[in-house]
C-alpha cells in the first residue's frame, strides 16, 4: 500500500504544481493568472474521461503493470513540461499528466479491498488517500521553493524524476494483481441507474471538489491580494496547509462518510466565505489551516461512501468518482479563473463557499433519505386482528 500511496503523491503533486507556480508560469510565457490556470484545468478534463476509460481498457492486464505504465507516462510528461518552449507545449504535456492521474487513480482507489484484511481496509484507504493531502503538504509546497529556488523549470524536472523512482518502487513492492473480472462500458451508466448511494456520491464529488478548486487554483493571489501575506511566505503557508490536510485525512478515516462530508462541506462553506472578506494576514493564515483540515477528509471520505456503496464492484464505483473528481478539479479551475478574470480574486473563494453549502445540503438530504429507507425496511409489518385477517382471507378467496 506504501507504494501505492507514493505513486497517488507523485501524480497528484504532478497535477496541482502549478497552483504554486501560476504566476512564474505565466509571467515567462506571457500568458495571465487565468490562463495559466489552464494547467490544472486540462488534466482534470482528461483525467475525468480517462479514468472509466483506463478501468475498462486495461481489461485483463495486470494492475500493477498498469500502473507502473501510467506513472511512466506522467514522469515523461514533466519532463517535457520543463523543456517546452511555450504555453502551448506545455498544455499538451499536460494532457498526458491527466491520463496518468485519472488511470491510476480509479485502478488505485479500490485495491486496499484486495491488498488488505477487510477490517483494515478503512485504515488502508486513508492511507492510499494520504497522498492527497501529503502531496499538499509536500509535493506543491517544495515544487513551489524548488521554483522559486531555481526556475518553475526545475520544479517540473524534480517531479519527473520522483515519477520514475515511484516506478521502481511499484515494480518492486506491488504483488501481481490479475483482474478480478471483465468490466464493461455498460457496467457505469448501469450502476449509476440502480443504485442511489453511487449517484448521491457523484453529485456531491462534483459540488465539493469544484467548490475546492474554484477557491484553492487560485490560492497565491488569494493570500497576496486578499490576506496581505508576503509574496515569500506563500510556501510556508502551503507547507502549513498541506500538513492540517494531512491530519484530516487520517482524522476521517475509518468514520462515517456522510457524518465528516457533512461537517467539512458546511464548515468550509463559512471558512472560504471568510477567507474572501477578512484582510489581515493572520486571518489569512488561521483560515487557511482550517481550510486544509477540513478539506483533508474529503478524498478518503469519498472513497469510503464508493466503496460502502457497491462493495462489490469497487473498481467501477471508483472510476465513476474519480471521473467525477478530476472533471470537478478542472470545471472548479476554470470557473474560478472566469471570475477571478472576470470580477475579482475574492469571488473565487466566495464561488467555492457556494458550492460547499450545496454539497453540504446534498449530504444532509441523501443521509436522511438512507435513513428513512432503514427505518421503513426495519419496520415490523403490522399485525391484523384474527377478525380483519379473516376477512382479508375472504376477499382474497
Amino acid at each position: 500500500m506504501g507504494a501505492v500511496a507514493l505513486g497517488i503523491f507523485c501524480l497528484i503533486t504532478s497535477e496541482l504544481l502549478p497552483v504554486g507556480l501560476l504566476t512564474s508560469v505565466g509571467a515567462e510565457l506571457g500568458v495571465s493568472d487565468g490562463t495559466a490556470g489552464l494547467m490544472v484545468t486540462v488534466p482534470g478534463i482528461v483525467a475525468a474521461f480517462c479514468a472509466p476509460l483506463v478501468t475498462v481498457g486495461s481489461g485483463r492486464l495486470d494492475r500493477r503493470f498498469v500502473l507502473v505504465g501510467l506513472i511512466a507516462l506522467m514522469a515523461v510528461a514533466n519532463l517535457v513540461v520543463a523543456l517546452a518552449p511555450g504555453f502551448g507545449v506545455v498544455l499538451a504535456a499536460r494532457l498526458l499528466v491527466g491520463v496518468g492521474v485519472g488511470g491510476f487513480w480509479a485502478i488505485a482507489g479500490g485495491l486496499a479491498v484486495r491488498l488488505v484484511p477487510e477490517r483494515h481496509v478503512g485504515r488502508a484507504t486513508a492511507l492510499v488517500f494520504g497522498g492527497v493531502p501529503t502531496a499538499s503538504v509536500l509535493g506543491v509546497p517544495a515544487g513551489t521553493l524548488l521554483g522559486e529556488l531555481g526556475g518553475w523549470r526545475t520544479a517540473f524536472a524534480a517531479v519527473g524524476g520522483l515519477g520514475l523512482l515511484t516506478l521502481a518502487a511499484l515494480l518492486l513492492l506491488l504483488p501481481p494483481l490479475p483482474p478480478t473480472g471483465r468490466i464493461t462500458f455498460a457496467q457505469l451508466p448501469a450502476l449509476l441507474r440502480r443504485n442511489r448511494g453511487v449517484r448521491a456520491g457523484v453529485a456531491v464529488t462534483f459540488l465539493m471538489v469544484t467548490g475546492q478548486f474554484a477557491a484553492y487554483t487560485f490560492v497565491r493571489p488569494i493570500l497576496q491580494d486578499v490576506s496581505g501575506v508576503g509574496a515569500g511566505f506563500v510556501s510556508t503557508l502551503l507547507l502549513g496547509y498541506g500538513a492540517a490536510g494531512v491530519a484530516g485525512n487520517f482524522l476521517a478515516g475509518g468514520r462515517d462518510a456522510h457524518r465528516t462530508l457533512l461537517a467539512v462541506g458546511a464548515s468550509l462553506a463559512v471558512i472560504l466565505a471568510l477567507i474572501a472578506t477578512l484582510s489581515g494576514a493572520v486571518a489569512g493564515t488561521v483560515l487557511l489551516l482550517a481550510w486544509g483540515l477540513a478539506f483533508g477528509g474529503v478524498g478518503v471520505s469519498l472513497q469510503s461512501w464508493m466503496i460502502k456503496a457497491a462493495p462489490d464492484e469497487a473498481e467501477v464505483s471508483s472510476s465513476l468518482m474519480v471521473a467525477m473528481f478530476n472533471l470537478a478539479i478542472a470545471a472548479g479551475a476554470f470557473s474560478g479563473g472566469l471570475v477571478v478574470d472576470g470580477i475579482s480574486v475574492p469571488a473565487a473563494p466566495l464561488t467555492g463557499a457556494a458550492l460547499m453549502g450545496l454539497a453540504a445540503v446534498t449530504v444532509w438530504v441523501t443521509s436522511a433519505s438512507r435513513r428513512a429507507r432503514a427505518n421503513v425496511a426495519a419496520a415490523p409489518e403490522p399485525v391484523l386482528p384474527a377478525a380483519a385477517r379473516e376477512g382479508s382471507a375472504a376477499e382474497h378467496r
